[in-house]
């Protein structure tokens, strides 16, 4: 065998192998976090183990909204109810309205934030307008929700939480969006 068939053969040996090892990390990462260390990664509820102390007191808390928008977006955008009394371990679901206040669409993003930082932990968004940019056609107003649970773990000293988010103009999609809107309109050239 020819030395460069050799090297070759090897880069291709060590690929396959590399292949290999990265495949085999996800169960061997399982196999450690669940024989090693204790810690289940399966989300189902049977994976909770059951414990035999006493159910644990219901938990009230407070939960308050806020939304602004960065000052190079002309949209509004304020929260349906300012705020909400929820029972820790049980989803809700609050919305935010936004309004596009522009003569052409605009693409935003939410960037959210959780006050006390000690409470971040512990406020778990399961569907948020926040994980996707969002389009408004120039005057479109739309209603977008936000389902969340409060983690029945939040420390004992925390009985209210804020949710705000900031809504920023995401320059690169709203250029996209409104070339879109030109090209989609009727040339002022063309003849009837």
């Amino acid at each position: 065998m020819s030395a460069g068939k050799f090297g070759v053969f090897k880069l291709v040996a060590i690929s396959v192998a590399a292949f290999a090892f990265t495949f085999s990390l996800v169960p061997l990462y399982r196999i450690a976090c669940e024989k090693v260390f204790g810690i289940r990664l399966d989300n189902t509820a049977a994976s909770v183990p059951a414990t035999t102390s006493a159910p644990q007191e219901e938990r009230w808390v407070t939960v308050e909204f806020d939304g602004t928008v960065n000052s190079r977006l002309p949209w509004s955008f304020r929260p349906n109810a300012t705020r909400m009394r929820v029972r820790a371990g049980e989803q809700y679901e609050a919305t935010y309205h936004a309004h596009n206040d522009g003569t052409a669409p605009i693409v935003g993003s939410a960037t959210p934030s959780v006050a006390p930082a000690r409470a971040s932990g512990y406020f778990q968004k399961t569907e948020c307008f926040c994980f996707t940019a969002q389009t408004l056609q120039a005057g479109e107003t739309r209603d977008m929700p936000v389902r969340f649970i409060v983690d029945p773990a939040l420390p004992e000293g925390v009985t209210t939480i804020t949710l705000s988010y900031t809504f920023f103009r995401n320059d690169v999609l709203t250029e996209r969006a409104q070339a879109a809107v030109a090209a989609s309109a009727p040339s002022a050239l063309a003849s009837p």
